[in-house]
């Protein structure tokens, strides 16, 4: 991967100069983020400026046409689908829209760039209500005792999967009479989590007595990262006889999700136990929306007079 010190201008009279000018921009716009964020931020402008320095183009000299390309390769070259596509995009409109308002530039060349549409329900489907139930057997039949806590964590607190691999065991507490745990979020909020007698079980028995640390652990006996708790996932899926192509964490938050509407929790609540910012991200995890069975016009009352059960010769 290229660094931004090696980018420069097709024609340009002060390299360094330039050079400067561009980390300086790039610095400018992920300081604007923390944490994680600040990291898919990175990796996001990163791709971008990779494509610009393949093309010889200026990311200053960039118009809008060159960012339609830019889209166009993420979309036939990447493969990337269109909620990718359109998060990877925001991250370039963000720095050219951090470059205007710190004076580098006049305009955004992205202000008016087309994104691709992004459904309106999400493709990626959690667990089944049977093959969740089958995950959490397997996984508190099983012989590695972070395992049951690592399903646990995701599919009945509905984490994410750096706030799972990142909890500590310094983070349990008691609150009004509640077990919890205090979760960082995106942005850094920090929030309490009352934990169900299950899941407190379940971290009772990853930490086993240990008194600070990780609550999850590796085979090596250090904090597990994203990759080895997908790892982990794939074989208890396996185990369990689930037969799904591309396991992954977040299919769980999914679950989280799906199950709280099944179970007719409302969508506030839901929207709060998800943490989402907006509900209409809420709802995109609804698969339950396609159930006929859910549907208003079979389950409300009529509102018309009932056909006579004799019609007149």
């Amino acid at each position: 991967m290229m660094h931004y010190n090696e980018l420069v201008p097709a024609q340009a009279s002060a390299l360094v100069s330039h050079a400067d000018r561009l980390r300086l921009a790039v610095a400018a716009y992920l300081a604007r983020f923390k944490g994680t964020s600040r990291d898919h931020a990175d990796s996001d402008l990163r791709c971008y400026l990779a494509w610009c320095a393949e093309q010889g183009l200026d990311p200053f000299l960039a118009r809008r046409p060159h960012l339609e390309l830019y889209i166009r390769w993420t979309q036939e070259v990447r493969r990337f689908k269109p909620p990718a596509v359109s998060r990877r995009f925001s991250v370039t409109a963000g720095f050219y829209r951090t470059c205007v308002i710190d004076g580098v530039l006049e305009h955004s060349p992205a202000e008016y760039v087309r994104r691709p549409a992004v459904p309106a329900e999400s493709p990626a489907l959690g667990f089944t209500h049977l093959q969740f139930e089958a995950l959490l057997t397997a996984a508190r039949q099983s012989a590695n005792r972070n395992d049951f806590a690592l399903v646990a964590m995701l599919g009945l607190l509905g984490l994410r999967i750096f706030q799972a691999t990142g909890a500590d065991i310094s983070d349990l507490g008691e609150e009004h009479g509640h077990r919890v745990m205090r979760v960082c979020g995106k942005g850094g909020k920090v929030v309490l989590i009352p934990l169900p007698p299950a899941v407190g079980r379940a971290i009772d028995r990853a930490a086993d007595d240990r008194g600070s640390g990780p609550v999850l652990l590796n085979s090596h006996g250090t904090r597990m990262d994203r990759h080895a708790a997908t790892r982990r996932l794939r074989r208890l899926a396996e185990t369990a006889g689930i037969r799904i192509a591309r396991t992954h964490p977040h299919m769980l938050r999914h679950t989280f999700v799906t199950t709280s509407f099944d179970a007719g929790v409302d969508l506030r609540d839901v929207q709060i136990a998800a943490r989402h910012a907006d509900p209409r991200t809420t709802m995109r995890y609804d698969r339950a929306r396609k159930n006929l069975d859910r549907h208003p016009t079979t389950s409300s009352l009529p509102t018309w007079p009932p056909a006579p059960d004799h019609l007149p010769a």
